[in-house]
């Protein structure tokens, strides 16, 4: 119902600013790597120099103006209260979509493409272009609430965005989504096929198909060789968040730059972000997008209830096939790739497969053009297959 629907807006207290700039004046230092580069983590330099920046330059309140700018609410689903940005397009026909961020990511992933999906004609684009956006805070993460019991895994989440369109309304939508998104998003092609028209995902998780390890593509070998990568040298974060995500919150809520490095530390990892043979985060991003980010994490204190979603679902992913209409862009530095004949494997309906020339995990705070040009290009072809 549309009354159990509250506005929101962001206000962060002064206090707990002032917190912040206290606990970041007197960090504890550890000593630093002995690689003297990102081998061992994020280093000691490059920490020290953006918990600097933090604590003397940032500024929250201009990232709080931003948010505001949006309409925001709130609402209970399953006992949980749900922050969203509802943004309604200024045009007649646009489509419903409900987008998902995951992890270490935010509804700030979104912040450069929300204005443009909603109002294409202001942007570049025409008024069939238009999306009405729903952009969520996943429970634990953000401004929406944390979970009090087991069970919120990525399929409870789907069915509670099925319930929240359904309470705003839409009884037509669409979904989109990338890292935990993509598997909120792929969950709801599973089980909200009623009024979901379809679903664009930038991570497929597919199984490689084992018919065809005798006749590798190269873009299935440079896959199959990113998945051994990650398991061997990215997944550590994930070993401790899918296993005891409690002991691993005792730190980074005490500790601001705890918390800052474990998230940039990932950015760096996952961003499409080597220039002139020089990897860096700040290649893509400047600080204060890593911070505005990190800060969604510190002010709520979500290290715990945001790293349990690994908890939940990191190791029972659901391989079951989709036979709604699935759009993929696939970006060359994501983590999880496959081919386009893995990914029909599982979606029996793929309408929209492209393979883009840069980009990471993070596809809509790094290349937020493209991601637009390619969310416009999918509702096309969606609405031309109807």
């Amino acid at each position: 119902m549309q009354s159990d629907i509250k506005p929101f807006s962001v206000d962060i207290p002064q206090s707990e600013l002032d917190d912040l700039h206290c606990r970041l004046k007197n960090t504890r230092w550890p000593d630093a790597e002995t690689t003297g580069d990102w081998q061992q983590g994020i280093p000691l330099a490059y920490t020290r120099e953006l918990a600097r920046y933090w604590e003397n330059d940032y500024n929250w309140k201009r990232f709080e103006t931003k948010l505001n700018q949006w309409p925001q609410f709130k609402t209970e689903i399953e006992g949980v209260d749900i922050h969203f940005i509802h943004c309604k397009s200024p045009h007649e026909n646009a489509m419903p979509m409900i987008i998902s961020h995951g992890w270490p990511g935010s509804i700030v992933e979104f912040h450069k493409v929300i204005d443009a999906l909603t109002d294409p004609t202001a942007h570049g684009g025409a008024a069939e272009d238009a999306f009405h956006v729903v952009a969520p805070s996943l429970p634990g993460f953000g401004f929406s609430g944390k979970p009090t019991n087991p069970g919120t895994s990525v399929e409870k989440i789907g069915e509670m965005w099925g319930l929240l369109m359904a309470r705003l309304g839409y009884d037509r939508y669409v979904a989109q989504g990338g890292d935990w998104g993509s598997m909120i998003t792929q969950s709801m092609g599973q089980t909200q096929t009623e009024h979901c028209a379809g679903i664009h995902i930038n991570m497929p998780i597919v199984a490689p198909d084992p018919d065809t390890m005798d006749s590798l593509t190269p873009q299935e070998t440079d896959a199959l060789q990113a998945m051994g990568y990650y398991n061997d040298s990215e997944s550590g974060y994930s070993k401790q968040q899918s296993t005891r995500p409690q002991t691993l919150a005792y730190g980074l809520a005490d500790s601001p730059v705890g918390q800052m490095a474990w998230i940039a530390e990932k950015f760096y990892a996952w961003m499409d972000c080597e220039v002139d043979g020089v990897k860096h985060p700040e290649n893509i991003l400047g600080k204060d997008e890593i911070l505005d980010n990190v800060m969604l994490y510190w002010l709520n204190n979500t290290a715990g209830s945001s790293a349990r979603i690994y908890w939940e679902s990191f190791n029972k992913p659901n391989f079951d096939p989709i036979d709604m209409p699935v759009a993929c862009s696939i970006f060359p530095k994501e983590i999880f790739r496959c081919s386009e004949r893995w990914a029909k494997k599982r979606f029996s309906n793929l309408i929209y497969w492209n393979e883009l020339d840069k980009g990471g995990h993070f596809a809509a705070l790094e290349q937020p053009e493209v991601f637009i040009r390619e969310l416009r290009a999918w509702l096309s072809v969606l609405r031309n297959s109807e």
